[in-house]
């Protein structure tokens, strides 16, 4: 049995008008394949690229371990210099991923090597973040703190990407308090028998290929798992929803206060705490 998941829309290039009435407005996912190419970031990028003009940079690290109650706000697991780094993720498998990674603070550089598209929104345009990841690398399924509408442009390699709409976030065992679900759920090979609202979940699923954009709606879930070594950019505009907006607002500035308080105060028994709540929250409902 697999995941209820249907194809991501994709066509070759698109206009603003049909982007914001095919997909914005009613908030569908869609992949854009040949928009970018005549971006120099499309000839470019690639992970030697990367190492050229940024191997001598300290990364942050992270990987797939458990959150621990220690663990600060997006702290990372290690660090290393990029072209280490980049020489790892080619040389063999490694769970190490790097995520929102400034490219305007970083390399500037780079920046000449790509433009904001119009798609009739307003791009954070300050906000540009690198992903990368080596060879079965993936993120846990979450969804971004500040709803954002996000566009999603790969480089380099193949990616794997699984959405979900926040009305599916009953099925998905969320994590209360929190952005994620169990983190020891495999949402590429699910087990059913020990995740079984999975099945009434339904989404969305694609592979990402060198040069193509997946736009994701607002507050969408994600799960992002690396088939090869590769990155990914980001660009960001803010949520138009009333409501997402409202609850963007909640999680900034509330619920992630919350959170580190309790576990300054709990500790590791409010990890647990939460992890058994999404169980018996998703089978309960």
């Amino acid at each position: 049995m697999k995941l209820n998941l249907q194809h991501i829309p994709r066509v070759k290039t698109i206009t603003k008008e049909d982007f914001l009435n095919l997909y914005y407005k009613p908030q569908k996912p869609v992949v854009i394949e040949r928009f970018i190419e005549d971006w120099p970031a499309f000839s470019k990028w690639n992970l030697e690229y990367i190492k050229a003009v940024a191997g001598d940079k300290t990364v942050p690290l992270y990987d797939d371990r458990p959150v621990d109650y220690k663990d600060g706000f997006n702290e990372p697991h290690a660090t290393m210099k990029m072209r280490d780094y980049i020489d790892l993720l080619k040389r063999e498998p490694t769970k190490f991923r790097i995520f929102l990674w400034n490219v305007l603070k970083e390399v500037p550089k780079l920046q000449k090597d790509y433009k904001f598209p119009d798609f009739g929104l307003r791009l954070m345009k300050g906000l540009p973040m690198l992903f990368f990841g080596g060879t079965n690398s993936h993120t846990f399924m979450h969804y971004d703190i500040d709803l954002a509408n996000i566009f999603h442009f790969h480089f380099e390699g193949k990616k794997q990407c699984i959405l979900f709409d926040q009305k599916q976030s009953k099925y998905l065992y969320k994590i209360p308090h929190s952005l994620i679900v169990r983190e020891d759920i495999d949402f590429s090979n699910p087990d059913f028998n020990k995740w079984p609202e999975l099945k009434n979940a339904k989404g969305w699923e694609c592979e990402l290929n060198h040069g193509e954009i997946l736009y994701m709606p607002e507050g969408y879930w994600h799960y992002m798992r690396y088939i090869t070594p590769g990155f990914s950019m980001s660009l960001r505009a803010i949520t138009r929803n009333p409501k997402n907006l409202a609850k963007a607002l909640y999680n900034i500035t509330i619920m992630r206060s919350f959170d580190n308080l309790m576990r300054r105060i709990k500790g590791q028994k409010w990890i647990d705490w939460k992890n058994n709540k999404a169980i018996t929250n998703t089978n309960n409902k």
